[in-house]
């Protein structure tokens, strides 16, 4: 079996997790099976996966498993279904804050407040529970499944004290235990594991967990396991107990500064890898210019590997192209979550220059806000746009999941990032027909784009040069056009074939390596 190695599946999505979509879906149209591996809990992560494409049989969650969960009925728990242990009781519905309040008949004292999803039936989402004084001390999370599935006993000071994760049928099989550090920070200080032969295990943290889950699944070895997210599992991955083929790939710059790969301290999201490489089986990258970077840096004796992490569907390909003639003139777009590494306020800028002269244009910014220093990064592109008079210019347009109407309407795609590992939005943009212009910023973009082809790349950090680029474009439609021909055609190389055949080789080394082929 192939495992993508990754936290979960959110519903707001970044590029790892749509990249890995669109490898499972690859991998599938060649009748290779996969499963995304997803080391947390979370009680909507079927519902989250199922609605993105990946259904159960593509999704193994490490709490599913030993909860003896990975496949199960769906069912919808209301509160009616729901036993408080009270004879009589009554429920005022607080349908502002989704949930029921639920007193005892007799005396008037809160027993429960039941949280529900108003989107999807009333469907039990928790219980908190009361004590005779008042007190919570309890509270019951319930899978979107329908069953029980996590439940947190709280302390006398309103505090998680401990958790148990259970089987559908009730029995606990997974415990974690909560204390205070010397910063009165409260950590999780133990995790305790009964597994279906009666085995208990303890660890001190859920990295330990997660390399005996590894363990587990590979008890029988030949698996490929592909680590998409590092930090979850870089040392585990060597230090597993039966032969698997393991793969480390680079999803961003290997290096702190992506402008001085050679030279610059390393990324820390990677530092444990690309100090223990050639304990992996193989390094895969998006782009042939990072991989030449690794081994020149690096000089590893593990396979490197160059595999784009987006694919172009073939209904993409071959569908109608749109003329820029039929979107809306003057439409820039970016699609990144806004964030410091985003580097949006220079896009912001850029776009101020072509404003000035060509008054039409606008730009829509397409992702969620990073949460970091109280959404700094918003709240600083927010004044930007007010200092220089853009609020009708540029708007906020929040996640869509259906980026691809956006692109189809839009003519510049624009990206100003301080360090990409790939960066599936321009490639997407592109084989819409959007011309992408880009700063000279490792890794993706600018390979990406193809300068004078199919957009434009400027000097790293140079917004003015950005503007340029786009007032020659919005200028001149006949080039418009040429260029927006540019990407329909160089989108080729992401092709499914293309890609696929890149995988291929990387499939063929690990049966070779294994000394057989990979397991079903």
């Amino acid at each position: 079996m192939i495992y993508f190695i990754n936290f979960g599946m959110p519903d707001h999505k970044s590029g790892i997790e749509h990249a890995e979509i669109k490898r499972l879906n690859l991998f599938k149209n060649h009748n290779q099976p996969a499963k995304v591996i997803a080391r947390d809990w979370n009680r909507t992560l079927h519902q989250t996966a199922n609605a993105s494409g990946v259904d159960d049989d593509s999704l193994l969650g490490m709490f599913d498993y030993f909860q003896d969960a990975t496949k199960v009925a769906a069912k919808n728990v209301t509160v009616d279904d729901l036993d408080f242990g009270v004879v009589n009781t009554n429920r005022e519905d607080e349908t502002d804050k989704n949930r029921y309040l639920v007193t005892n008949a007799a005396n008037g004292k809160l027993v429960a407040r039941v949280n529900y999803d108003p989107v999807h039936d009333r469907q039990v989402v928790s219980t908190e529970l009361f004590d005779e004084y008042g007190n919570l001390y309890r509270v019951d999370h319930y899978d979107s499944r329908g069953f029980r599935s996590l439940i947190q006993w709280y302390t006398p000071d309103n505090k998680i004290g401990n958790e148990e994760w259970l089987t559908p049928d009730g029995r606990t099989v997974v415990r974690t235990f909560n204390k205070f550090d010397i910063h009165h920070k409260l950590v999780k200080t133990g995790w305790w594991l009964q597994e279906k032969n009666g085995e208990i295990h303890t660890f001190d943290t859920i990295d330990e967990l997660f390399e005996h889950f590894l363990n587990r699944i590979n008890e029988k070895g030949n698996n490929i396991f592909i680590l998409d997210r590092s930090l979850l599992a870089d040392g585990a991955l060597t230090r597993l107990k039966k032969p698997a083929y393991t793969v480390m790939h680079l999803h961003n710059s290997q290096a702190g500064d992506a402008q001085d790969p050679l030279h610059s301290i390393v990324n820390n999201n990677y530092e444990y890898a690309l100090a223990n490489l050639d304990r992996y089986s193989s390094v895969v990258s998006a782009t042939q210019r990072q991989t030449n970077d690794v081994i020149e840096r690096f000089k590893p004796k593990a396979k490197m590997f160059t595999i784009p992490v987006g694919i172009v569907d073939n209904e993409t390909l071959n569908e109608d192209h749109v003329a820029m003639d039929k979107r809306t003139f003057g439409k820039v777009i970016a699609v990144a979550r806004i964030a410091y590494e985003k580097r949006l306020d220079d896009l912001v800028r850029a776009v101020k220059i072509v404003h000035d002269q060509v008054p039409e244009v606008t730009l829509d910014l397409y992702g969620y806000a990073d949460s970091s220093n109280n959404y700094g990064e918003k709240r600083k592109i927010e004044k930007l746009i007010k200092e220089l008079n853009l609020e009708d210019v540029v708007t906020f347009k929040g996640y869509t999941n259906d980026i691809a109407k956006v692109e189809k309407d839009a003519q510049v795609f624009g990206l100003t990032s301080r360090m990409e590992g790939f960066n599936l939005a321009v490639m997407e943009a592109l084989s819409h027909g959007v011309i992408g212009v880009t700063y000279d910023v490792n890794y993706g973009p600018n390979d990406i784009v193809v300068d004078g082809k199919n957009g434009y790349i400027v000097d790293f950090g140079d917004y003015k040069a950005l503007a340029e680029k786009m007032l020659k474009i919005f200028k001149d439609k006949k080039l418009m056009q040429e260029l927006s021909d540019g990407s329909y055609e160089t989108s080729e190389r992401f092709s499914d074939e293309n890609v696929w055949n890149a995988w291929q080789d990387l499939i063929k080394d690990a049966e070779k390596t294994l000394g057989g082929a990979v397991k079903k």
